[in-house]
């Protein structure tokens, strides 16, 4: 699977702009008094804004880095068993992941659970530390093992003490898989394709086309019973397209199979947009736009935008040498799952203190600044971490 060697810089630009840009929008939740497109659309409003961009910029990467994942490990001499073993235990902790935080979330019973849900989340971001934490005591295995073991342990403790609904009856259960979860799901299907297709460009565009296909087969009238049979699976796959699309994007630009000059693939990346988006402009009417839904339109929408997104870091990075303010995304490029676990880390031992920020910072421009301030905040301890190696990798 040859592939040209420049791509780690634009992409870990992009990853890392889209992780600042996730915690700026999530913290932008709590905000009143702002614009409606820096908000999430309501489900049946047809429309998409600037934040429901955001989840798809993050498929849209995990696409782009796979088949650069699968070169790394063939190249390294894992054969096909190895990487699906490598695939499935990645992708079991992004769904385990997302479970036990969107559990977190919702539904959690204090009293049937013997424990603040603000203790329990900290207990359990220590647990995916101990389980998923990067050490580097290479020469001691068994010390390394020890800590793991105590994480997934800790992992299912914490599973046993959880009690949630009015009566405290009901365990962890998926009420939604949560965004580390979604990703997960997309994450396998991904690999999947990669692996069936080995990256082919038309196999590759034939798997967008059956994920979208399967989505429908699922929200056309009168199809219920297929649905089922189907085993309604119909979001997993839409957002699977967009991991699909991104690894298309990764093709079009970094494929060393194909002679093709500089020229031809950014206007192949161009054309592959106005694609998305045409199709995405024909299903509206039958589908609409929706995040919620993870419609079709709102799916490669959003791909068109992404593909184009990274179309211009390319040329300005990897072409043009404009990577002096890289500095200041390259912390969360480098440890992009601390600094998706960090904003929650922060808030659950605000809680466990009695701690909330002043309601002038929950309103109009002073929220956005203050969002801005916070994500900057976030990605500086994000760097510090880097430099003392405490970091998590699935």
């Amino acid at each position: 699977m040859p592939l040209a060697a420049q791509r780690l810089v634009a992409i870990d630009a992009f990853r890392g702009l889209t992780f600042i840009v996730m915690i700026w929008v999530n913290e932008l939740g709590g905000v009143s008094g702002i614009s409606r497109w820096l908000k999430h659309m309501p489900a049946d409003s047809d429309a998409m804004s600037f934040t429901d961009i955001v989840f798809p910029a993050f498929l849209f990467i995990v696409g782009m880095s796979i088949p650069f994942a699968f070169a790394r490990r063939q190249q390294a001499g894992d054969g096909p068993w190895a990487l699906a073993r490598h695939t499935l235990e990645r992708a079991l902790a992004l769904v385990l992941m997302g479970l036990f935080m969107v559990n977190a979330e919702d539904g959690y019973n204090v009293a049937a659970s013997g424990m603040p849900v603000a203790l329990w989340s900290l207990l359990f971001y220590a647990a995916a530390a101990l389980c998923w934490g990067v050490y580097r005591f290479d020469d001691r295995p068994l010390l390394q093992r020890g800590l793991r073991l105590a994480g997934v342990l800790l992992l299912i403790g914490l599973a046993a003490l959880f009690h949630g609904g009015k009566d405290g009856s009901d365990w962890l259960r998926p009420q939604w898989w949560g965004i580390l979860g979604l990703i997960g799901w997309a994450y396998l299907l991904g690999c999947a394709v990669q692996g069936l297709t080995r990256g082919r460009l038309m196999p590759l565009l034939a798997a967008i086309a059956l994920c979208i296909g399967y989505y429908a087969l699922h929200r056309l009238p009168g199809l219920g019973p297929l649905a089922s049979a189907l085993l309604s699976q119909d979001a997993h796959a839409a957002h699977g397209a967009i991991v699909l699309c991104g690894m298309v994007c990764a093709q079009i630009f970094f494929d060393a199979r194909r002679n093709a000059a500089v020229r031809q693939r950014f206007a192949e990346a161009l054309l592959f947009a106005a694609a998305l988006a045409l199709v995405g402009a024909t299903l509206r009417p039958a589908f609409g736009i929706s995040k919620i839904y993870a419609t079709p339109s709102w799916c490669l929408y959003c791909a068109a935008i992404c593909v184009l997104l990274f179309s211009a870091l390319h040329a300005l990075i990897d072409h043009r040498g404009r990577n002096g303010w890289l500095r200041w995304v390259a912390p969360a490029a480098a440890n992009p799952l601390v600094t998706y676990l960090l904003p929650f880390i922060v808030l659950a031992l605000m809680d466990l203190a009695g701690l909330s920020l002043p309601a002038p910072l929950h309103q109009g421009a002073l929220g956005l600044l203050w969002a801005a301030l916070y994500a900057a905040l976030i990605v500086a301890l994000v760097s510090l971490l880097n430099r003392r190696n405490l970091r998590l990798q699935l």
